[in-house]
């Protein structure tokens, strides 16, 4: 079984229907279940449950601590090539926008490292466009070797990859890996992604699992928000958290929960998702998903994010350049997936989490390789 014949078993699902019969009774019998269904995470996510968000968040906050104590993993991202093949229409990265192109060599990786490190951070993610013939694996194992020596945790979010070179880079330090979905309607999936290998649906969504079977110990996943109707997106998101956890016993699984924000092309979404909305769809998640982590990086602003940290957040990302490089030297002029609204070092970052009463975590364990 894959989880896409889950995908089919729900795409017919009359959504708008569903939520147009939820009652308050239904909310609070949802709420109450020790291990909510599909249909129970339905219901915790139609627009109905937001007059129990109250509820629903002392509830995550409850299971959050249970599971999680008051701890925020820190993590950063490292952009090391913006080559990249596709044609995704949100996409500052877009092959066909005129920006500037750049990879980084294994010593400018170095001193990237090296810069970061400096800021205390131990869990780094690095991340590529798709442009195999640019980055291949070989490129990919290099700067993983390269990066291990320096931080305890190194996770990738780069095109998806076959089974065996998922292996090549654990071999190689790499603990984790992020790989988004965008959107898990098919019909959407197509409409935004004009050309390149990510024109690819099945092969997207089937990465995480080949990632479990190489070997990685988190996988990452997630929607773009705003690319299709989100309350189906999360439900989808949730349901593919699930089927991994179920099915990779040993794999740990996070979720990211990107809105979506300006990138070059002035790509104009078909949906918003505001604050209140946000939030009920993270806490419906801790619900659903009690052993999850839950990503919130620095596309959210600096205040949203504090607010939110008590409701059932795990990760936060801090420092971020979403540029290729930008850590060893400031480089404004370079181009970035997208923009960036909680710009905080991290510092400042792990100030706000202890004043908020958590403790922010730069390292969490050693891998052994």
């Amino acid at each position: 079984m894959s989880f896409y014949e889950i995908v089919q078993k729900y795409s017919p699902f009359d959504f708008e229907g569903f939520f147009d019969q939820v009652t308050d009774a239904a909310i609070k019998r949802s709420l109450a279940r020790e291990k909510p269904g599909a249909m129970d995470f339905l219901t915790l996510v139609s627009p109905r449950a937001a007059g129990h968000l109250e509820a629903m968040a002392q509830k995550a906050h409850r299971l959050t601590v249970q599971y999680f104590g008051r701890t925020i993993q820190l993590f950063i991202p490292l952009y090391i090539s913006n080559h990249c093949t596709n044609q995704c229409m949100y996409c500052g990265f877009n092959h066909n926008n005129p920006i500037q192109r750049r990879i980084l060599s294994l010593e400018e990786i170095e001193e990237e490292a090296k810069a970061i490190a400096r800021t205390g951070m131990q869990h780094v993610l690095f991340l590529t466009g798709e442009a195999q013939h640019i980055t291949p694996i070989e490129y990919l194992v290099e700067a993983a070797r390269c990066l291990k020596r320096y931080f305890a945790s190194v996770a990738i979010e780069v095109y998806p990859l076959e089974t065996e070179e998922y292996r090549l880079l654990q071999q190689a330090g790499v603990d984790g890996m992020t790989l988004f979905q965008e959107t898990y309607n098919e019909d959407v999936y197509r409409r935004v992604h004009q050309a390149g290998k990510k024109k690819d649906y099945h092969w997207r969504l089937n990465g995480p699992e080949r990632a479990a079977r190489g070997g990685l110990r988190v996988v990452n996943i997630g929607p773009l928000l705003g690319l299709a109707e989100p309350r189906r997106e999360i439900f989808f998101t949730g349901l593919h958290a699930r089927y991994l956890e179920n099915s990779f016993l040993d794999t740990e699984v996070a979720i990211s929960l990107p809105r979506f924000n300006h990138a070059e092309g002035n790509f104009q979404p078909d949906y918003l998702v505001d604050d209140k909305t946000f939030v009920q769809f993270m806490t419906a998640l801790r619900l659903f998903l009690p052993r999850a982590g839950l990503t919130i990086s620095t596309r959210e602003s600096a205040t949203f994010r504090d607010r939110i940290l008590p409701l059932g957040a795990t990760r936060y990302s801090a420092g971020s350049s979403v540029g290729v490089g930008g850590y060893a030297e400031s480089r404004p002029d370079l181009a970035h997936q997208f923009e960036i609204t909680d710009e905080r070092n991290v510092e400042e970052v792990a100030r706000a989490i202890m004043t908020h009463g958590y403790q922010p975590v730069y390292k969490d364990w050693d891998m052994i390789v």
